[in-house]
This record gives C-alpha cells, sequence and structure tokens, in this order.
C-alpha cells in the first residue's frame, strides 16, 4: 500500500465538476419546492450505526419513510428511515462506548478572508500558510484533503490523509538547511527507534513481572513456603528432585494439622476459595477501572491495525487493569491463557510510549507501524521467540507490513526478548519454561500418526470455535449477561471443584505443557511409569474434555483471557495419549515391520514430541497460524530436528479447521462484534456492480455549496448521527465537489460560535465567498472540506471497489456518474455484502 498509489488512484478518479446534470432531483414529485439558496439535506432520523466507516452510512436493513423539517434557512428532507444495527453491548464486551461529543483541538477558526497557518500537532500539517505552494510543497488546505481536528471514537483512520501529512512533515524537515537542520532530521527519524526501545523494555519487565506474580497465586492455592512466604513453589523446591518431598513446601492442610482424609477436604477448600477470590478480583477489576482489558485484545487490535479507531483500548488505566487481571486469572486455574492478552499489553505499552512525541502521537499510519512492531515483542515474551513474534505480526495482526515495518518489529522483538532474558523470571537463563532437549530423531513411520495429531487438531479447531461462538451468542441472550461478576465467580467454582482431583488439571497450563513435553530419560513419574501408564491416559483424557468445555466457556467472560495456552495443553494432552499408545504398541511389538528401524534395547518413541506436535495441531486448529505457528514452536521448544512433524501436524489441522470454518478464533470474534473488518486476503467476491450495495442518493445527508447558516448546520448535525456530508455544488445539479467530516463540521461552527459569528451567520462549502463588509460575518468552510475525496463510477464492478477499500485503506468512495454525485459506499458495506453468499 505505498503512499504513491495514494495519490495516482486519488488523482484518477477525481469527479470533475464540469458536465451538466441530465435529470434533476425531482423534488417536485413530492409536493414540496425547495427555495433557490435551499441546501439539498436528506436527513435520517433514527441514531446511525456506531460502526459505520468515517460518514455512518450502510446500506443495509433500510425501511422508507418520510417526514420533512425546516430550519431559518433550509428546507431538509427525509426519503428514507433505516434500521441501525446498533452493537449489543454484552457485559463481556463493554469495549465499545458511545462516541464522546467532543474532538480534538485544533488551530482557530478565522474570519473569511484572514490567512491563518495551522499546527504540525493539530492538523497534521507542518507551517503552511493559505498560498497555494510554500517552499514546492502544495497546500493541502486549499486544493487537497482539506483540515482535520482529529477522529472521533469508534470511527475509520482516513489513511491517504495521514500518509501525506507524513509526507509534508518529512519533506519540511528535509528542506531544512545547515548543521541544526540536519540534527533535527536526524532528532525526527531516532524518535521512532526510541519509542521501540522503550517499548521493549517495557513489556519485557511487565511480563516478567506477570510471570512471577501469576505463578505465586497459583501455587499459593494448593500451599506456601516455610522458609520464604513470598517464593513459589518451584523456587521454594528448587534442586528438589520431582519425586522426592520437599519439606520447605507446606500444604494448606498440613498446615492447619489436619490428619488423613481431613487434609484433602481442607486443601480442597483452599483451592476453591483461592480459585473464586482471584477469578472474581480480576473480573471486578475490568467491570470497574477498564471493560476495554477483558478478554485477549487480538480481535481488536486487527480491527484498529486495519483503520479503526477505539479511544481508551490502549490507555493507561487499560494497561494496569489487564496486567493485574492477567496476573489474578492465570492464578485463579480457569481455563485460559496471558500469552494473547500480552499482544495487547505490548500494545498499551507502545501507545503511551507515543505520547511522548508530539510527531507520533498526532499520525496514526506511523502509530500503526510501531502497534505492529508492539504485537512482535507481546509474542516474543509470551513464548520467547522473537523471529515468531515478527512473522506472528505479520501474518495474523497486522494489515500493513512493509519492510521497514518487519525491520522495526525485529529491533522490538529482539529488546523485549533481552530485557526478559536478563530479568530471568524463571531463574533458567532461558526466555522460556519450554525448552526441551531430545536425544533422538524421529522415524518415518512416525508421520503416520503426526498426520493423525494434525487431524485432530483441525477437528478440535473446528469443534472449540463453533461451541465458543454458540455460548457467546447464548450469553448475549441469557440473563446472566447483566451480571458478570457472578458468572465469573460461579465459572471458578466449577473450574476448581472439577480441577482439583486430576493431578494434572490441577497444575496451571504452563507447568503442565513443560511436563507432557518433557522427555523420561529414566525418571520414573507417573508420565513416564510403564506401570501407570493406562491411569495416565485417562487421567490426560479427562484433561482434555475438561480443558475443551471450561475453555470455549471462559474465553468471552468479562476477564482477561487467551486461548493460546490452553489451546496447547489441551493438544498436548492428546499428543502425548498418542505418544504413549505408539510407545507402548512398540515395546510389546518389536517385531512388527513399522519398527524395523528402532534399535534393540533402546527407547525408540518420545512421547513428548507427540505432545509438542500435537500442542501445535491444537493451536493451529483454533487460530488458523501456519508459518507463525511453526516457527514459534520450534524457538519455543528448541526442537530444530522435529520442525517437519510440525509442518505437517500445521498444515493438515488448517486443512481439517477450514472443512469446518475458515475463520479462526479470532476472525470469529471480529465478526461476533461486527467490527468494520475488511480483510486482506483473497475471498470470493460476488459479481455485482457497486450501485446494487451503495447508499443511493435520496438516502444520503447531502451539504451544498453555499445556502446554509450556522443554525441550520448546527440543526442538522443534532437531528442525525451521520460521521460524514458529501458537498455538491446545487440541490439541482448535485455536482459532486468533495466531503466534509462530521467532527470538522462541528468544530468549525463552533469555533465560529467562538468568535462571535451569530447563528444567521453564511456559512460556505465551496464557490466564491462575497466581498465587502458582508465577508466578515461569513463562515469560510472550504478549507475543512476533502476536494479531493475518491470516487468511482456507480456503474464499477464490486471487485473493483474491494480491491480499492483492501489496498487504499479507505472509509468510503462516493460514486459519481459524470461528475454526477450518485451513492456513496462505505467499508461497513464492503464487510457485510463483498463475500459471496
Amino acid at each position: 500500500m505505498a503512499s504513491d498509489s495514494r495519490n495516482v488512484a486519488a488523482d484518477d478518479q477525481l469527479a470533475t465538476p464540469t458536465s451538466s446534470r441530465t435529470e434533476s432531483i425531482e423534488l417536485e414529485r413530492l409536493g414540496m419546492t425547495a427555495p433557490a439558496a435551499a441546501p439539498m439535506s436528506y436527513v435520517d432520523d433514527t441514531d446511525s450505526n456506531p460502526w459505520t466507516d468515517g460518514n455512518g452510512y450502510s446500506s443495509n436493513n433500510r425501511q422508507s419513510g418520510l417526514h420533512r423539517s425546516t430550519s431559518a434557512s433550509t428546507s431538509v428532507f427525509s426519503i428514507t428511515k433505516r434500521v441501525a444495527s446498533i452493537f449489543s453491548t454484552s457485559s463481556e464486551n463493554t469495549s465499545l462506548p458511545s462516541a464522546p461529543e467532543g474532538v480534538s483541538a485544533a488551530a482557530p477558526l478565522s474570519r473569511s478572508g484572514d490567512s491563518t497557518p495551522f499546527s504540525p500537532e493539530r492538523t497534521g500539517r507542518f507551517s503552511l500558510e493559505s498560498s497555494s505552494t510554500t517552499k514546492g510543497l502544495t497546500d493541502w488546505t486549499v486544493h487537497g484533503s482539506g483540515r482535520r481536528v482529529g477522529y472521533e471514537d469508534l470511527s475509520a483512520i482516513d489513511w491517504i490523509h495521514e500518509y501525506q501529512k507524513e509526507r509534508q512533515r518529512e519533506q519540511v524537515y528535509q528542506q531544512q538547511q545547515g548543521v541544526w537542520g540536519k540534527l533535527k532530521l536526524i532528532g525526527d527519524s531516532s524518535q521512532v527507534w526510541l519509542i521501540l526501545i522503550a517499548t521493549g523494555i517495557a513489556v519485557g519487565v511487565i511480563a516478567a513481572a506477570i510471570d512471577i506474580v501469576s505463578n505465586w497465586l497459583g501455587d499459593i492455592k494448593l500451599g506456601y513456603c516455610k522458609s520464604s512466604f513470598y517464593l513459589s513453589q518451584a523456587f521454594c523446591c528448587w534442586g528438589v528432585d520431582e519425586n522426592a518431598v520437599c519439606d520447605n513446601w507446606v500444604s494448606w492442610g498440613d498446615a492447619l494439622h489436619a490428619r488423613g482424609g481431613w487434609s484433602y477436604i481442607v486443601s480442597y477448600l483452599f483451592y476453591i476459595i483461592f480459585g473464586v477470590l482471584f477469578g472474581s478480583s480480576a473480573s471486578l477489576l475490568v467491570l470497574q477501572y477498564a471493560p476495554y482489558a477483558s478478554q485477549s485484545g487480538i480481535p481488536e487490535i486487527k480491527t484498529v491495525l486495519n483503520g479503526f479507531i477505539i479511544r481508551g483500548f490502549m490507555g493507561f488505566w487499560t494497561l494496569l487493569t489487564k496486567a493485574l487481571g492477567l496476573c489474578l486469572a492465570s492464578g485463579s486455574g480457569l481455563w485460559l491463557g496471558k500469552e494473547g492478552p500480552l499482544v495487547h499489553v505490548a500494545c498499551c505499552c507502545a501507545n503511551l510510549a507515543t505520547r511522548l512525541s508530539s510527531t507520533l502521537r498526532h499520525n496514526e499510519a506511523r502509530k500503526r507501524e510501531i502497534f505492529s512492531a508492539a504485537a512482535a515483542a507481546g509474542i516474543t515474551v509470551a513464548f520467547g521467540a522473537p523471529i515468531g513474534g515478527v512473522v506472528f505480526s505479520l501474518e495474523q495482526v497486522s494489515y500493513y507490513f512493509p519492510d521497514k515495518t518487519m525491520w522495526q518489529s525485529f529491533v522490538c522483538a529482539m529488546v523485549a526478548s533481552v530485557s526478559i532474558q536478563l530479568l530471568n523470571p524463571f531463574r533458567t537463563g532461558k526466555l522460556v519454561l519450554f525448552q526441551v532437549i531430545y536425544s533422538r530423531p524421529f522415524h518415518k513411520f512416525e508421520l503416520g500418526p503426526f498426520v493423525l495429531l494434525g487431524i485432530m487438531g483441525g477437528i478440535f479447531g473446528g469443534l472449540f470455535i463453533k461451541l465458543n461462538m454458540r455460548i457467546a451468542r447464548w450469553r448475549t441472550r441469557n440473563r446472566i449477561l447483566g451480571y458478570p461478576l457472578i458468572e465469573v465467580a460461579l465459572l471458578s467454582v466449577a473450574t476448581s471443584i472439577i480441577n482439583f482431583p486430576d493431578p494434572f488439571s490441577r497444575l496451571q497450563n504452563n507447568i503442565l505443557v513443560f511436563r507432557l513435553f518433557q522427555e523420561c530419560n529414566g525418571n520414573l513419574t507417573v508420565l513416564c511409569n510403564p506401570d501407570y501408564f493406562g491411569s495416565t491416559v485417562l487421567l490426560l483424557m479427562l484433561v482434555c474434555i475438561i480443558g475443551f468445555f471450561f475453555t470455549a466457556y471462559t474465553f468471552g467472560t468479562s476477564i482477561p483471557s487467551g486461548v493460546l495456552m490452553p489451546s496447547m495443553a489441551i493438544g498436548a494432552c492428546y499428543g502425548r495419549i498418542v505418544g504413549i499408545a505408539m510407545e507402548v504398541w512398540q515395546k510389546h511389538h518389536p517385531d512388527f515391520f513399522l519398527f524395523d528401524t528402532c534399535l534393540p534395547d533402546l527407547p525408540c518413541i518420545t512421547p513428548g514430541v507427540y505432545a509438542i506436535v500435537g500442542a501445535a495441531s491444537a493451536l493451529g486448529g483454533a487460530t488458523r497460524l501456519t508459518v507463525s505457528l511453526v516457527v514459534i514452536m520450534f524457538e519455543l521448544t528448541g526442537a530444530l530436528t522435529y520442525v517437519l512433524p510440525i509442518m505437517i501436524a500445521v498444515m493438515v489441522s488448517k486443512w481439517v479447521g477450514d472443512a469446518f470454518e475458515r475463520k479462526g478464533i479470532y476472525e470469529s470474534w471480529i465478526q461476533f462484534h461486527d467490527y468494520p473488518y475488511l480483510d486482506n486476503k483473497e475471498e470470493p467476491i460476488a459479481d455485482i456492480t457497486v450501485a446494487e450495495i451503495m447508499t443511493r442518493l435520496d438516502e444520503l445527508v447531502v451539504l451544498t455549496a453555499s445556502g446554509h447558516i450556522v443554525d441550520s448546520l448546527e440543526q442538522i448535525l443534532t437531528t442525525q448521527n451521520y460521521k460524514g456530508f458529501p458537498v455538491v455544488a446545487d440541490s439541482r445539479e448535485a455536482i459532486l465537489i468533495g466531503y466534509i467530516s462530521r467532527s470538522e463540521l462541528r468544530y468549525a461552527l463552533q469555533q465560529a460560535r467562538a468568535i462571535g459569528l451569530g447563528g444567521d451567520a453564511r456559512c460556505y462549502l465551496g464557490g466564491s465567498l462575497p466581498s465587502g463588509d458582508e465577508a466578515a460575518h461569513c463562515v469560510d468552510l472550504r478549507q475543512w472540506v476533502d476536494q479531493t475525496p475518491i470516487t468511482l463510477s456507480h456503474r464499477s464492478s464490486l471487485q473493483l471497489a474491494v480491491s480499492m477499500f483492501q489496498k487504499l485503506g479507505l472509509r468510503y468512495v462516493l460514486l459519481t456518474m459524470r461528475g454526477q454525485l450518485q451513492g456513496l459506499i462505505t467499508k461497513k458495506d464492503i464487510c457485510a455484502k463483498y463475500t459471496v453468499q
């Protein structure tokens, strides 16, 4: 999505208002006559969809209706009455509040005829006067996309404007001469790298703290360290063999001097009490302080990087609540993971860091690149996989990922991995807990079981997504929706009661995965002792069933939660089961022809490898990750020898999962929330024209170039909620002039009031201004109008429109015929209609 291609497309598609209209807008057929100077405004008298793109128009769910309202100098006609598809705010999805009334500050509005330069912090331009050119730079206030005051909440980003603004700013720096000018250029260029370094360090520190605290909270449910209460069980019993008794660690039953069965009951009760306390506390934090901190945040991050504004989603309180909530939620024993939410934590850190730079915090284009790099750092600290984090950001999270962003992601991921390596939260000297070393390679006959694991992973992923989405839809219709805290408390009770009796489900997910990945090497643990293989298989099967249903229900509640680690734990369980079965088969039938390559009297099968392959297959089936998942798995475990089995399992799991549903878990939640997310992947396109799904002219709120006063425009802003208005020359010909956003129009009118202009002051959005004393009482809105909107013929194919929205990141496209406005199509319309039904 090169910035140059944006300008070419804009110039090629610019509507030139030189032709005359062949057929008029027949207002007379309604029995009404518009005054000569009256603007044409078709107003929707219903609330607009909060998910509509930059202007709020959507051609979905329209119903016919008619009413008329008048103001001081305008006749307003309502041709349609539409039912807006308002997103139902559930308790577990409170991340979408209504759009605020205020907009970011901008430079003061001048009376017509005055020349006012505007600030780079306010409008994004850098010291450009109102003349046509300044130092060779085009004044886009007069000839281009107009002045801006920022974006409202829940609105789409104008990427063309953002990249044009960035090029203007860079050209101003590059034209400065002398040593001081060069130093300023170097300082400006280094800001991004300083932000990335700061983000990487912050993410590493926060991730290490979350790991330490969550492990301690998870162990405190079972007992405490007698020598040092603040130590987890692993550190308290450091150096003690896994099968030996650790005298320093005291269970709650022994602490209360309970004997026999009572000791088990007391420990059971403490496990339940702490689990409910931690889970409820995490939910309470989310509900009271930061609703955006619930769930993983990856669907919202994908939507933000796709070009959508969600205010507060990456704020300080969200970061603090997410970090504390992850500690409590992970320690509660609920079937959730903290790895996915760490991507959200990393993006929050990046967003807070960009506030230190005035040039970065006001440019959404540059912030998008930084967020992509931060997402890579989040996966890096979650799995200890810096390269996997970069590829994850490329494959799963980012919509726009040029070479520059890849390099920035690499740097941010590297800094984050160095930070967590230095902090060494696991005290192993390794980035993660899961790194293993296997002494035996795999055999050719094992490729069959690896394919089987891939099939199992695809089935798991397909069923998991369907069950999770069915529960999410049920939750929105059920009365429990109004009591999210009670829901989490009851879920914590049920999870604790069922988890405790099973020694495998009682463990935290990361500890369970670590043990399932290990090679036996003569250790007669429960997993390695042949005498317990039968009971071990039954217990692992029980963990798979428990984890499947509890993870499907937990992901979607009002609590910070992810699906990556639970999916890995479930996959590792059924992978270990297949590995144990293969090991038993080979030991009892060593002469079978498949086992000819096995050496006598030596172990041939490594069940831990099957656990790794199973974990990869389950994770791939749930998320539909491919390349990044393979990279993450071999970085996570260090098992480079087994990359081929992992690749086979991931490939098969994706094929099988796609047979159930082509969307992964994150894309399914994007669709469930009705986010305006336009995937850049190849999808079948309906063979229709854009005219079939566009919002037609008689259904639009359209402003004329002149004929308005301040009161009439304020009345339009009050009576409808669209986020932008096409501007035409007059009410009869409807020759397209440009487009003005709601934010800019509202701010300009507020400034007109502030400088003393009354409600009867005339407003001009195009054409020439009056001269003489009359000019002092006019409001010049032309500088706020985008005079170069992207346009298409209304007879163009939907395929072309989809390509433009995907490649240019557009919010809307105005549809014309020989310069005359015919309708409008938005990103929302494309998201809802472009695939073949």
